[in-house]
């Protein structure tokens, strides 16, 4: 099941840049499309003011997941290390985590369900791992506790 394709028609009004800001915060994000079409998240982190991430999200109609068993990402990115992250209900205050590590060629993230942890605002939680039941948000995350730039270009989402 392909979550997201970009393309250069691609919409992305459902694509949402959540930042630090929310908390004080300095960094800003951005999430625009290529020429080529690939979506295109980037941006600024600021440790300034306890802040130190950036995000964006994807909220959809509920989509039962349960005949699938892990995510594919088909990313290219700037050798830094991003966290893939899944709500089940978009109401849910925790999400589910996944951490990964670009490269500047385009690569294939393989993501078991089983093994994305329950995570909220940055702590780990004693709960179970991601049941892969429901999904209604996906999200892209950085917030490797440097100041930084960052760039992560996303061709493909998809599960298997």
């Amino acid at each position: 099941m392909i979550l997201f394709d970009f393309n250069a028609q691609s919409e992305l009004r459902n694509w949402v840049i959540v930042d630090d800001v929310v908390m004080g915060g300095r960094s800003t994000g951005s999430f625009s499309l290529t020429p080529e079409g690939h979506g295109l998240f980037e941006g600024q982190i600021s440790l300034e003011n306890n802040g130190g991430f950036s995000s964006v999200r994807h909220r959809f109609d509920s989509k039962q997941v349960g005949e699938f068993t892990k995510i594919k990402l088909r990313v290219k990115g700037d050798g830094k290390s991003y966290q893939f992250r899944v709500k089940s209900s978009a109401g849910d205050p925790h999400a589910y985590v996944a951490t990964f590590k670009t490269n500047s060629a385009w690569s294939t993230v393989e993501i078991p369900f089983a093994t994305m942890y329950t995570s909220f605002r940055g702590r780990k939680l004693e709960l179970p791992n991601y049941p892969g039941q429901s999904m209604e948000e996906i999200a892209f995350l950085i917030a490797n506790k440097t100041a930084e730039t960052f760039a992560l270009e996303i061709d493909r989402i998809e599960l298997e």
